[in-house]
């Protein structure tokens, strides 16, 4: 049997990093805290420290991203950033920036380096390049098709490739927009994108000797011109895990737990299938289960080659999914299963639990407050609000699988 790729899943949060392990990643990311990709990542450095130690207790490894630009003034910091690497241990280092390259070459000498999408590696020669430099792996840009891959596999057998299989698509060239920056001053590179391409644009005709301006009407396709479908290869895995990827990622580090715990379930689980048996291995029902999930829409994007007219959504940035998510398991006893809530909750909802292989739905005829054991007609989300489910309502066989970070979904 061919080797299987890493299932590598991301974490913006500790609650993510403990959900991505229970449902299924072999190897988490997450960003070093002030100097990666997403500054505004919902974790300190204690909860990336309590993250690692977590990941590490059950047999999987963290990645810490540092895969921002640096200018000189970040560099003045650096003596910093060398203590939180020694204090944090991560298992690799995500960089983009060759000075950054440099730095960690001379400073952690022994630490591996994966040379993130950031650096925008389209071919061999790059590949070979970054190799030469000290990196282990090398992140390709989507914008890479899979004939591409192919080719680039075959040229460089001795270092590992990642690709991105699941998330957000950008308008730039693998994230390296300036749009935001100009307009909002939020600088991309740092995790603040206002992401302009999801906005709504009017577009105007502009008579510069005599300043009229004249609005363009729309054509059929709206006015969402920059806004991507998600990426989406589940369609495709099988032709992915044959093509032989070091490692598949998972967007989503200013994702929830939910999102995460589901993306990793679905692709963990056609992984397995796939493996299992290749010849009858068929996707539809882990496609079916990332439906469930909010997206603007999927798209294989460059997997083919140029973008196909269908890629973008002209109309709308709205989930066109029916479903979104009810909340979270964060205690069982005796008696109860305690659920925060992610949305509202009304008496009479049917919420789906997603076990890390299985799932199953019930039906809440009432809405018991976890604090006061109150009924109400509905509970909403927010400030920790959680309700209680009496264990009598879970199927025997499922129970001892009811645990922290077990998620659940339901209709909007």
């Amino acid at each position: 049997m061919k080797k299987l790729p890493e299932l590598l899943a991301p974490a913006g949060t500790l609650d993510a990093f403990k959900t991505a392990v229970l449902y299924g990643a072999d190897a988490i990311y997450a960003g070093l805290p002030g100097f990666s990709m997403r500054a505004r990542a919902k974790i300190d450095v204690d909860g990336v420290k309590q993250g690692i130690e977590f990941a590490h207790a059950h047999g999987k490894k963290v990645y810490l991203a540092f895969n921002l630009f640096a200018h000189d003034t970040d560099f003045q910091n650096m003596p910093r950033v060398a203590e939180v690497i020694d204090y944090l241990k991560p298992d690799a280092l995500i960089v983009a920036d060759a000075g950054v390259m440099m730095w960690v070459r001379e400073h952690f000498p022994d630490m591996p380096i994966h040379v993130s999408t950031q650096a925008n590696i389209c071919s061999a020669a790059s590949v070979k390049f970054w190799k030469s430099a000290g990196a282990s792996l090398c992140v390709l840009a989507r914008e890479v098709s899979h004939n591409e891959f192919c080719s680039i596999r075959k040229q460089c057998p001795d270092i590992k490739l990642e690709i991105f299989v699941h998330g957000a698509m950008c308008m730039a060239y693998s994230g390296r927009c300036l749009l935001s920056n100009y307009i909002t001053g939020r600088p991309s590179n740092r995790g603040a994108c206002a992401q302009l391409c999801r906005w709504k644009y009017d577009v105007i005709l502009r008579e510069v000797e005599s300043g009229i301006e004249m609005p363009i009407d729309e054509d059929e396709h709206g006015a969402y011109i920059l806004n991507s479908k998600d990426l989406c290869l589940m369609p495709r895995i099988a032709e992915v895990l044959e093509s032989a990827p070091d490692s598949l990622k998972i967007e989503g580090r200013n994702r929830s737990e939910y999102y995460v715990g589901s993306v990793v379930r679905a692709y963990r689980n056609a992984i397995d299938a796939w493996a299992r048996d290749p010849d009858n291995f068929d996707m539809a029902p882990f496609m079916a289960d990332l439906s469930v999930l909010e997206s603007r829409g999927y798209t294989t994007a460059f997997f083919d080659g140029p973008l196909p007219d269908t890629a973008h959504n002209y109309d709308t940035t709205k989930s066109d999914s029916a479903y979104h998510a009810a909340g979270v398991i964060t205690m069982v006893d005796d008696k109860n299963i305690t659920f925060e809530l992610r949305n509202e909750i009304r008496a009479g909802d049917e919420i789906t639990f997603l076990l890390p292989h299985d799932k199953f739905t019930i039906k809440l005829d009432k809405i018991i407050n976890a604090k006061n054991g109150t009924e109400l007609p509905k509970m909403s989300a927010g400030q920790g609000n959680s309700l209680l489910i009496p264990r009598n309502l879970i199927p025997q066989k499922y129970l001892p699988q009811m645990q922290q970070y077990i998620l659940a979904y339901k209709h909007k």
